[in-house]
Formats: C-alpha cells, sequence, structure tokens
C-alpha cells in the first residue's frame, strides 16, 4: 500500500468523499469515481484507506479508561423518539456539580469517535451526553454507511426535539450546575443552531460546519456560538 499524503488528496476528492458521506451518492459510485483519481503508485484501496475513519486507532479516551465515569442511560423524548439511549461521561470520582455538555452526532448515529468525544468531554470535567438518534431504529448499527441510512428514515425536526430534550435531561441531572453547552458535527452542527434558536436557556453552542438556522430564526438566538467552518466548504457555506 501506498503511502499517501494530504498533498495527493486534491479538492475533486474531498468534495467526492463530502458528496459520499453526505448521501449525496452511495458508496457504489464514491468507489467508483474514485477510481478517476488513481494516479503513479496509488490505488483505490489507497485513496479509501486513507480518507476512511479509524476510529479504533484514533481514540483518545477509550471506553475502559478509569479517569472517567462512563453509562448507557435511557431518557425521555416525548415530541420525538421517545426513549432514547445515550452515553453519560463525567470524571471519575466527581463530587462537585459540573457545567453540561450535549454532544451531536453527524448523520450517521453514536458512531465510535462522538462517545470518544463525548468521554473526552467526561475527562475534562464536564459531564457530558451524547445520545444516539438512531435509538427508535435499534441504534447505530456498526458501520456509518448503515447508519446513513438508518438517519435518513427518520425526520429532521424529531430528531431536533431528542436532542432538546437529552439537553434538558442533563440540566436536571444531579450532578449538573444547570448550564449547559452544545457541541455538533455536521448535522449535527445544524441540529446545535437549532437548539440556539429554540432554547434561550442554553449557553455555548458549537457547531462545526453546520447548516443555518433560517435568516427570521437568528434574532431569537440568546447563546454565544463559536462557529467552526472550512474555507472550501462550498455545501455548508452557501448559507
Amino acid at each position: 500500500m501506498s503511502e499517501i499524503t494530504e498533498k495527493d488528496i486534491n479538492q475533486d476528492i474531498n468534495d467526492l468523499y463530502d458528496y459520499y458521506i453526505h448521501s449525496k451518492i452511495d458508496r457504489r459510485e464514491f468507489v467508483d469515481r474514485l477510481s478517476l483519481y488513481v494516479v503513479g503508485g496509488l490505488t483505490v484501496p489507497d485513496l479509501l484507506n486513507y480518507l476512511m475513519p479509524n476510529y479504533e486507532d484514533r481514540q483518545q479516551v477509550r471506553a475502559d479508561d478509569l479517569r472517567v465515569d462512563s453509562e448507557y442511560i435511557n431518557y425521555d423524548s416525548p415530541e420525538g423518539g421517545g426513549s432514547m439511549k445515550a452515553l453519560l461521561a463525567q470524571p471519575a470520582a466527581n463530587t462537585e456539580k459540573l457545567t453540561g455538555i450535549l454532544v451531536v452526532h453527524e448523520n450517521r448515529g453514536l458512531n465510535p469517535h462522538i462517545k470518544d468525544i463525548t468521554r473526552r468531554a467526561g475527562l475534562g470535567d464536564f459531564i457530558a451526553l451524547g445520545p444516539d438518534a438512531l435509538t427508535p431504529l435499534g441504534g447505530y448499527p456498526r458501520t456509518d454507511d448503515k447508519g446513513r441510512l438508518m438517519q435518513r428514515k427518520r425526520d429532521r425536526y424529531e430528531i431536533l426535539e431528542d436532542f432538546i430534550a437529552g439537553a434538558r435531561f442533563i440540566m436536571n441531572h444531579p450532578d449538573c450546575s444547570g448550564h449547559i453547552g452544545v457541541v455538533g458535527f455536521y448535522f449535527g452542527g445544524w441540529i446545535s443552531n437549532m437548539m440556539a434558536v429554540k432554547m434561550p436557556e442554553l449557553k455555548p453552542a458549537v457547531p462545526y460546519y453546520g447548516g443555518q438556522p433560517d435568516d427570521a430564526d437568528v434574532p431569537r438566538i440568546q447563546a454565544p456560538l463559536l462557529l467552526q467552518n472550512a474555507e472550501l466548504d462550498k455545501r455548508v457555506n452557501a448559507g
């Protein structure tokens, strides 16, 4: 397998990957079109190995890390999917009330990367909750490809209600100070922005590459926002 560096990945390949992970094309079309960029000693498997996430090797806080107490819980989302499963994490042997963080996954469910981020937040002296929007469909199915297909079966506004309910669950947790922020990625970035619209009590909202709320809703936002956007991300930046 050839060693790939960032200089081997042009913007067309990044755009193609963006189409794929946002369900604009399926895996077969993604692989077929990726073959057009095979040059020199590179192969399609080389490109796939570089582009696709390696969750196991890149975890920073593993499930058995003794510095963090983490467990799966269920909370009620009456306006959304009903009983929702989530990962709850906080510092081990904590005795103080902590600020809460809601961690919102991408368009594929509570995958290993988002679980890792939830545990990282717990290690950072927060009480963190990472809900799984795929709970009503059986939960994250072990692969992102299947997760994307499953999440497309749910209404995005019902999912929004699931995460709002998750935020209120943390706010009322006995180990929480009542202050809560949200961080979300891609689809979760849109959720973060919409939570800022719908929850005046929300503290910071930190969306990564999230779609924007309607212009008419922007004046309703009370929370400070830290917006992460990429210069060449035409799809999100169009908003």
